[in-house]
């Protein structure tokens, strides 16, 4: 859909909470922006026309200039793979890592390359709650080790593969979905932490795991509201908690409603409108 930079931003905070695996921004001389989000098929292609519309709608109640509608159209599995290889270029983030696809892989002195593989699960680096996520990672491992950790809805793997580049023993990487699972086991074989990296399909709500000094949530703010008491049990005694996918402007909801829980805020990052949370498990609160 054709958009002006002044919607962009919010129409693409629309596409990723609607479930995108992927959105992207072409920029077209004298044409504006023009956004492509990919969906998994398990979308309902009227359902999502429907929020669509009714979305640029609202923006245009506001004041925005808008695309009257949009263009939804199913991709053949090479044509997504071919979307995919057109945008996706290798990404520093933070201090330490960079993102690359299998076939981009650049030399990077000073820089450990995650290879990710772009496919049907969320997490390329390339989103800014991610990039949040790494950046809190890496900061959080500047200060302390940790021999475990539970990344939580891991999609495409990336902050457990981070972790374990980073030099985390044993990572647990829940999803739900068996797309992101068979995506994550693939990417921790190409980064070569496959026996570091334990991936299960499971509902991360009703987890069953010894509390780990390191627990990674990338999921949306409603989800950390209701997974809240979730973290603190499965966080050990000082354990550090990081979450992802919170637009800025819920960020301190977000904070107040986790910290209510026992958990205490450590840490911030915000990148592209999304912000990043880390807090430490309160030693008295886990009797």
């Amino acid at each position: 859909m054709g958009v002006d930079d002044d919607t962009s931003e919010a129409l693409t905070n629309f596409l990723w909470e609607q479930g995108a695996l992927g959105v992207v921004e072409e920029q077209t001389e004298g044409r504006g922006a023009t956004l492509r989000a990919f969906f998994p098929e398990a979308v309902s292609r009227v359902d999502l026309d429907a929020r669509v519309r009714t979305y640029l709608a609202s923006l245009g109640a506001l004041g925005l200039r808008a695309p009257e509608t949009a263009t939804i159209a199913t991709l053949a599995d090479r044509d997504w793979a071919e979307a995919w290889r057109q945008f996706f270029r290798p990404l520093p983030v933070g201090r330490r890592l960079l993102v690359a696809p299998p076939w981009d892989v650049p030399v990077a002195p000073g820089r450990l390359i995650l290879i990710i593989e772009p496919g049907r699960a969320f997490g390329t680096g390339h989103h800014g709650s991610t990039s949040g996520c790494l950046g809190l990672l890496e900061r959080a491992l500047e200060t302390r080790g940790f021999e475990r950790a539970i990344d939580l809805g891991t999609g495409s793997g990336i902050l457990a593969i981070a972790a374990a580049r980073l030099g985390i023993a044993r990572v647990l990487a829940i999803d739900e979905d068996p797309d992101a699972i068979a995506a994550a086991r693939a990417n921790a074989e190409l980064n070569h932490v496959a026996d570091r990296i334990a991936c299960r399909l499971d509902d991360a709500a009703a987890l069953e795991s010894d509390p780990a000094p390191l627990v990674l949530a990338n999921l949306l703010a409603a989800a950390h509201v209701k997974l809240a008491d979730l973290y603190r049990r499965l966080l050990a005694e000082g354990g550090t908690l990081i979450l992802g996918g919170i637009l800025d402007a819920e960020a301190d909801a977000t904070r107040d409603a986790v910290g209510a829980h026992g958990l205490v805020p450590a840490d911030t990052l915000s990148i592209d409108g999304w912000t990043a949370l880390a807090f430490r498990a309160s030693v008295h609160d886990l009797a």
